[in-house]
C-alpha cells in the first residue's frame, strides 16, 4: 500500500524524506558544537553534557583502534544495563567504525558465548555485575576468542549521595573488579584521552547487529547500516513532532530497538536530554517526569499498564508528558481509556521490529485507532500476502505482512537461508517477510492478527490470541493475561488463559467465573476452556509477555498431567 492511498496522512508530513547522507556519529559532535553545556544525559542525580559526551566517545574510539586493535567492520559486544556508560560505548564503538553487538544484560554464558561466535566479536564492553557471565570466555591471545573486555561501575560519576533513595544497589556499587590479563577498565580507557580515527564511518558502513528474540532456531543478526538506523529515526521524529528541546524518558533497555531508537539515538540525534533509569521501576519513573518535565516516553503496554496501576502515577504531575509511544503488544482499550480520561494521554500505538530499526507503521497522532499498528509511514510499503502463494489479498483479510522501505536491515548475518526466505519480489521490488498476520482496512490502517505461528484452531475454527486477551483485559479483575493454544484429542487444540489478577481480585474470583464471564463477551469457540491463575508471567527484557515459554511449559505439562479442562 502507497503513501498515496491513506486518506488520513498526518498533516504536514511528507510523504518521503531526505534522509542525511552521514552516520550517527557526526550527531554527537554536531550537538556537543551547538548546545555543549546542555544536559545529554540525566542519570540517578548526574549530569553528562553534550560537551563531555563527546570526549568520552572520542577517547573510547581512541582506545579501541589504538590499544585494542579493534579496525573499521569489527564487531564489539555490549552489555550493560542503562547508564551514561553505555550511551559513550555505543558511540564509542561506532566512532571507531566497528559495529555494536548489543545483548540483553540478562544472557547466561552460553548465549553470550553464541553471540560472540555468530558476530565474530573479539572485544566487549561490560557492565562489573556482568563479569561472572563473561569472563569464562575470556581468552587472550587465542585469535578466535574474546581478546579484551572493558569493564565499567555504574557508580563512577554518581554524587557521592543520589538524588534518591530509588536509586538499586548494583548503581551505588562502587569498583569490584580486579585486574587481570585482558580486562580493561573503561573510565582507565577515558582517561588515556587517545585520539579517535581521523574519519568517521560511512553513511552505509554497518553501524549495529541487533540480534532477533530468536523464538524459532538460533537468534540472527541484524545488518543495520548508519543509514537504516537513520531513515527509521528521522521518521519517528517527523512522525511526532520531536524537536531538540524535547525531553525523553530512557527506560526501556538500550539493547532493544525499542529503547536503542526511541530513548538513544532518536534524542541524541535532535541534541534533546534524556532522563535515564537503569532499570524499570514505576514510582522512580513517575518522580523523573514530574521533576524534569518528561515530555516523550517510549514504553510497551506492559510496563504502562504497570505504571498507571502504581499509586505514584496518580500522586505525581504527568502533565509535560506530550508524546506516549510503543508497540509490540495491543494496547487494552480498559488501559487507553484510563490514559485518556484520567491522564489525558492518548497512546500512540506503532509497529516495528528490529529487522526494521522499531519505527515502520505508526498511526496518525491526530487521528488514531486503538489495538491498531498505524498505517504506512515516509518512505514505506506494506502490503498484505498470502503465506503460502505470496500473492497480495484484499482489504480485509487476514495474511501476512510484508514490507520495504529505506530502514529495512541489510539482510541477516551471514544467513543466506534466512535471507533467501524472508525476502522475495512481488511487482519488482524486494520485500521482507515479517511473519506477522495482519490485515488492512479501507482507510489504511494495519491490524495485527498475531504471529503466523501463532494461531490456536478449535475444530477448524482460527482464533487470534491477541483478541482473546483484549477482550480479557475488560474483565475488570484482570491484570495481565496470555492466551495459549493447548493440544486437545477431540477439537485439535483449546483455548488456555493464563492471567495475573488484581490484587484486591485475588481469592474473590475462580477460575470458572472467567470462563462464565468469557462465554458472554465473545464467542464460544473463542471462550478459554481453561484458565489458570499465576503470580507473575514471565516477560523478555523489554517486557514482552514470553508466550511462546509458556506454551511450551503447557504443552510438556499436558503429556504428563490428566485433563482438567472445563467441559
Amino acid at each position: 500500500m502507497s503513501p498515496s492511498s491513506t486518506p488520513f496522512w498526518p498533516k504536514g508530513v511528507p510523504r518521503t524524506l531526505s534522509l542525511p547522507q552521514v552516520p550517527l556519529t557526526h550527531y554527537v559532535q554536531v550537538a556537543a558544537e551547538r548546545y555543549p553545556n546542555k544536559p545529554a544525559v540525566i542519570f540517578c542525580g548526574s549530569t553528562l553534557t553534550y560537551a563531555a559526551l563527546l570526549t568520552r566517545v572520542e577517547a573510547l574510539a581512541g582506545y579501541l583502534t589504538q590499544r585494542l586493535g579493534v579496525q573499521r567492520g569489527d564487531r564489539v559486544l555490549l552489555m550493560s544495563q542503562n547508564c551514561p556508560q553505555y550511551v559513550a560505548a555505543y558511540y564509542g564503538i561506532m566512532r571507531a567504525g566497528a559495529v555494536v553487538v548489543p545483548v540483553n544484560a540478562m544472557c547466561t554464558p552460553s548465549e553470550i558465548h553464541y553471540y560472540l561466535q555468530d558476530s565474530g566479536a573479539r572485544v566487549a564492553m561490560v557492565a562489573q555485575e556482568l563479569l561472572p557471565q563473561v569472563v569464562p570466555l575470556l581468552q587472550p591471545g587465542k585469535g578466535h576468542a574474546l581478546q579484551a573486555v572493558l569493564v565499567h561501575s555504574y557508580s563512577e560519576g554518581l554524587p557521592p549521595q543520589p538524588a534518591s533513595n530509588e536509586v538499586p544497589e548494583v548503581v551505588l556499587a562502587p569498583r569490584q573488579w580486579t585486574e587481570a590479563p585482558g580486562l580493561h577498565g573503561l573510565e582507565d580507557a577515558i582517561a588515556q584521552a587517545l585520539p579517535a580515527p581521523a574519519d568517521h564511518p560511512g553513511s552505509h558502513d554497518l553501524c549495529v547487529l541487533p540480534y532477533t528474540s530468536g523464538t524459532t532456531g538460533h537468534p540472527k543478526g541484524c545488518m543495520h547500516t548508519h543509514a537504516t538506523v537513520l531513515a527509521s529515526n528521522m521518521a519517528a521524529q517527523v512522525w511526532r513532532g520531536l524537536h531538540m528541546e524535547s525531553v525523553f524518558l530512557a527506560v526501556a533497555p538500550l539493547f532493544h530497538m525499542l529503547g536503542m531508537q526511541g530513548g538513544l539515538n532518536v534524542p541524541i540525534t535532535l541534541g534533546a536530554t534524556v532522563v535515564m533509569l537503569p532499570r524499570w521501576h514505576a514510582a522512580s519513573a513517575a518522580r523523573l517526569i514530574e521533576q524534569h518535565h518528561v515530555t516523550a516516553w517510549s514504553a510497551p503496554p506492559a510496563m504502562l499498564i504497570d505504571f498507571f496501576a502504581n499509586p505514584a502515577a496518580a500522586q505525581r504531575d504527568l502533565s509535560s508528558l506530550s508524546t506516549l509511544s510503543g508497540g509490540g503488544a495491543a494496547m487494552p482499550e480498559t488501559v487507553a481509556n484510563l490514559l485518556q480520561e484520567r491522564f489525558g494521554i492518548a497512546y500512540n500505538e506503532a509497529y516495528g521490529m528490529t529487522e526494521t530499526a522499531s519505527f515502520l507503521l505508526g498511526n496518525p497522532p491526530a487521528r488514531g485507532k486503538r489495538q491498531c499498528l498505524g498505517v504506512i509511514t515516509p518512505g514505506v510499503d506494506a502490503r498484505i500476502v498470502d503465506p503460502e502463494t505470496l500473492r497480495e489479498l484484499p482489504v480485509g483479510e487476514v495474511g501476512e505482512l510484508v514490507t520495504r522501505g529505506p530502514q529495512l536491515m541489510r539482510g541477516y548475518w551471514q544467513n543466506e537461508s534466512a535471507n533467501q526466505t524472508s525476502f522475495f519480489e512481488l511487482d519488482g521490488q524486494t520485500f521482507f517477510r515479517t511473519g506477522d498476520l495482519a490485515s488492512v482496512d479501507e482507510e489504511g490502517y494495519f491490524f495485527m492478527r498475531d504471529r503466523l505461528k501463532r494461531m490456536v484452531n478449535v475444530s477448524g475454527f482460527k482464533v487470534w490470541p491477541a483478541e482473546v486477551e483484549n477482550t480479557l483485559y475488560e474483565h475488570p479483575a484482570v491484570h495481565e493475561a496470555c492466551v495459549i493454544s493447548v493440544p486437545d484429542t477431540q477439537r485439535g487444540e483449546n483455548v488456555m488463559a493464563l492471567l495475573v489478577l488484581k490484587p484486591d481480585a485475588q481469592g474473590q474470583v475462580t477460575e470458572q467465573d472467567i470462563i462464565d464471564w468469557s462465554r458472554e463477551h465473545m464467542a464460544v469457540y473463542k471462550t478459554p476452556r481453561i484458565v489458570r491463575f499465576m503470580d507473575v508471567l514471565p516477560k523478555s527484557g523489554t517486557g514482552k509477555i514470553l508466550w511462546r515459554q509458556l506454551q511450551e511449559h503447557e504443552h510438556a505439562r499436558k503429556n504428563t498431567a490428566p485433563s482438567q479442562e472445563t467441559p
